[in-house]
């Protein structure tokens, strides 16, 4: 299992369209991912899970990975998260 801490930097936060890119972007990863926000640990892999968070710019996440591959779904998900879900901000 690993785990890290990301934060939202992008001005939309996790809306629709970046609950959408995270989930299509580690469907096929064996691994179990979550994101975890105060004390609600959700699916990464459940859009809905994901726009429950209501992660604005600026909240905090952590990303927790089990599994076979699971350094790579991590890096999967920080890079989205870094990248500003190509929002060109």
């Amino acid at each position: 299992m690993i785990e890290q801490i990301i934060t939202v930097t992008n001005r939309a936060g996790v809306h629709a369209r970046p609950s959408a890119m995270i989930v299509q972007a580690i469907k096929d990863f064996k691994s179990n991912i979550y994101f975890e926000k105060d004390s609600d640990r959700i699916n990464a892999k459940s859009i809905m899970g994901v726009l429950t968070l209501c992660a604005v710019y600026g909240t905090k996440l952590k990303i927790i990975v089990e599994g076979d591959d699971e350094k790579q779904a991590l890096e999967k998900v920080v890079n989205l998260f870094e990248s500003k879900f190509l929002e060109g901000e």
